[in-house]
């Protein structure tokens, strides 16, 4: 009962990833019912766009990141391949993008943010190189890392038995 409960659930979510990824391209064009004014008044709010010439070219701007954003999010979670945490690069500048287009203060959009991800990629590039120099030496050169310690403790304990 357990089994048929844990497939529906992995049968809805990736469903909804589906769905998500199906629908991206009209996620993006959402930008088109933004009015091509600076100032949009509805009845919930008033929105005023100070940075961008009009409110469509500023929804334009945060689709333009948003939806890749998006889209990678999907990919880092579904992905089952082992070097995985190199999407989160990507992710990251994404992710300054967006906030950088959010920020009405900005004078350059989409240019210092590589600054922003060395410290990301000095952390992530390492951990992707150790887990393939693992697999590398297992599967290659058929050298298991585990095996080679557990003997280590073995001869260890014989030399201290001695």
């Amino acid at each position: 009962m357990q089994e048929k409960k844990k497939k529906a659930r992995l049968l809805v979510l990736g469903s909804i990833v589906a769905f998500i990824i199906a629908i991206s391209p009209y996620i993006f064009y959402l930008y088109e019912s933004f009015p091509q004014e600076q100032t949009w008044e509805t009845w919930l709010f008033t929105f005023r766009s100070t940075y961008y010439p009009t409110l469509y070219m500023a929804a334009w701007n945060f689709m333009n990141k948003f939806v890749p954003l998006l889209l990678l999010i999907i990919w880092f979670f579904t992905c089952k391949h082992w070097w995985y945490h190199v999407i989160l690069i990507p992710i990251s500048m994404f992710i300054f993008q967006l906030f950088s287009s959010l920020n009405d203060d900005a004078q350059f959009v989409d240019e210092f943010e590589i600054y922003y991800i060395i410290p990301v990629m000095m952390i992530v590039i390492p951990i992707v190189y150790l887990i393939r120099l693992k697999l590398f030496d297992k599967l290659v050169h058929g050298i298991d890392l585990d095996k080679i310690d557990k003997e280590l403790k073995e001869y260890e304990e014989k030399e201290k038995g001695i």
